[in-house]
C-alpha cells in the first residue's frame, strides 16, 4: 500500500476540504525529500496530535544560493513514497516548480530579525525563499499543525514569527533532532558525503557537545567558542562559517550564560555544508 500523491494545489485543497467535512485535524510536514528517520520521526509525532498527516515533497528553488547546489540536491520520490506508507502518512503533496511558483509570480515573503546572522549571514535570500514557500504550504495545506525539526533552530523561530506576523492559524511543533549512532544529526545532505567524509562528519557534534559542557562548567564563552572552532578544523573540516552562543528564545547573541541557550554551528566538510546545535541547561557562567 502506498501513500497517494497529488501535484496540484486543485487536488490537495479537494482532499483537505473532504477531510475537514469528517471534523479532523490536520498536520503538516515540509520536506524537500531524500527521506531519512528524522522526517518520518515527524510523521509519527505529527500522527499524535492529527487526524490526519500531509507531507509535502518540494525542492524549493528559491532558499537555494547556487544553482549547482539545486541541481546537485538529490531527488528521490519514489523512494519517499515508499517510506511514508508504513508510518502512516496520508498524503504526499508534490508540486513542480510551475504548479509553486506560476507564470507571473512577484511575492517574496521576508522576515526580518531572526533571518539575520547565522545561515542568514552566509546564505542570502535563503530564509526569503524558506518564508515564501513555507507561507504558501501552509495556506494551501490549511494545517492545523506543522512540525520542523530542531537541526535547523534558526528557520523554526523564522517560521514560527512569519507564521504569527501574518496571521496563519497555525501551531508550529518544534522535535529533537535525530542523529545517527555516532552522534551525526540526520540530513539529507548526507548522501553526499564521501566515506571518508562521513567517517569525520560526527566529530562536529562531538565538538559542539564538549563545548556546551566547558561553558556549562564555567569556562569563558569567547575562548572557549574560538578554541572549539580550531577544534573543528582540526578534526577535518576545511570551514567553519560560525560557531556561536545564542538565546534559546529569541536567538540574540549572548556573552552570559544566565538563560537557557543554544550553542549553533555551519561548517563545510569537502563540498557539503553541515549544520547542527545543541542546547545548554545549565546557567550562570559568565564571559
Amino acid at each position: 500500500m502506498s501513500v497517494p500523491i497529488v501535484r496540484s494545489v486543485d487536488q490537495l485543497r479537494e482532499s483537505v476540504a473532504a477531510w475537514r467535512c469528517e471534523g479532523v485535524r490536520i498536520a503538516l510536514v515540509p520536506t524537500m525529500g531524500v527521506l531519512h528517520e528524522g522526517h518520518l520521526s515527524l510523521v509519527r509525532a505529527a500522527l499524535e496530535k492529527a487526524d490526519r498527516v500531509i507531507v509535502t515533497l518540494f525542492v524549493n528553488p528559491k532558499q537555494f544560493n547556487s544553482q549547482a547546489d539545486l541541481a546537485a540536491y538529490p531527488r528521490t520520490e519514489n523512494e519517499d513514497a515508499a517510506k511514508l506508507a508504513p508510518v502512516g502518512a496520508h498524503l504526499l503533496y508534490a508540486p513542480d516548480a510551475e504548479e509553486m511558483y506560476p507564470a507571473g509570480f512577484a511575492t517574496t515573503v521576508s522576515v526580518c530579525g531572526v533571518s539575520e546572522g547565522l545561515c542568514g549571514t552566509f546564505r542570502p535570500g535563503h530564509f526569503d525563499g524558506v518564508a515564501t514557500v513555507v507561507a504558501k504550504l501552509f495556506l494551501q495545506t490549511s494545517a492545523d499543525f506543522g512540525f520542523f525539526g530542531e537541526k535547523d533552530f534558526q528557520q523554526i523561530h523564522l517560521v514560527r514569527r512569519m507564521a504569527r506576523d501574518l496571521d496563519i492559524p497555525i501551531t508550529i511543533v518544534a522535535c529533537p533532532t535525530v542523529r545517527e549512532a555516532d552522534g551525526l544529526a540526520l540530513s539529507s545532505r548526507n548522501v553526499r558525503l564521501s566515506p571518508a567524509e562521513r567517517a569525520v562528519a560526527p566529530k562536529l557534534s562531538s565538538v559542539l557537545l564538549k563545548t556546551a559542557e566547558r561553558l556549562e562548567r564555567g569556562s569563558p564563552i569567547m575562548p572557549t567558542l574560538a578554541e572549539s572552532r580550531a577544534a573543528i578544523l582540526t578534526a577535518g573540516y576545511r570551514e567553519v562559517e560560525y560557531l556561536e552562543l545564542r538565546d534559546e528564545a529569541d536567538l540574540q547573541p549572548i556573552t552570559s550564560l544566565d538563560r537557557p541557550a543554544r550553542l549553533l554551528a555551519a561548517a563545510w566538510l569537502g563540498g557539503t555544508r553541515l549544520i547542527d546545535n545543541v542546547r545548554l541547561f545549565r546557567i550562570g557562567s559568565t564571559d
